[in-house]
């Protein structure tokens, strides 16, 4: 073999395994985002569960800039979610969720939580009266 047909094999492999790096990585954050979307909706189907059981106002706290959702039931926080530990942002359209003892969502407009990692995103909607669609 040449030095050229060497050179040639070397880039040709630098060249596919970058490409399997980079789709390997937007794997990973599609895995991350989807465990993320399912972890957040768990949160919001815990605050209204507690609500109903324990007839009282539960609420879900959004925390963007911390990338937290929190579940508070008066003063008492009842499930934390960390997303910036999975390395996933967040915003909302609102800063809160609150569920009323009938499991009602409390409040006059839909909730937009979208998740991100990398170039993925996602979008769960909590309806005006506390339904959770992704």
């Amino acid at each position: 073999m040449t030095l050229i047909e060497q050179l040639l094999v070397v880039a040709l492999m630098a060249i596919l395994s970058t490409m399997a790096v980079v789709s390997g990585s937007a794997l990973l954050d599609a895995i991350a985002l989807r465990t993320a979307m399912s972890a957040a909706m768990d949160h919001f189907f815990v605050a209204r569960m507690e609500a109903v059981d324990r007839q009282r106002p539960t609420a879900v706290r959004l925390d963007a800039s911390r990338a937290q959702l929190l579940v508070h039931a008066g003063p008492d926080t009842l499930a934390r979610l960390d997303l910036a530990s999975r390395g996933v942002g967040l915003w909302s359209s609102r800063d809160s969720m609150a569920y009323g003892p009938d499991g009602l969502g409390i409040g006059a407009a839909n909730l937009t939580l979208i998740l991100s990692r990398g170039t993925r995103r996602d979008t769960l909607t909590v309806s005006r009266l506390g339904r959770v669609a992704e």
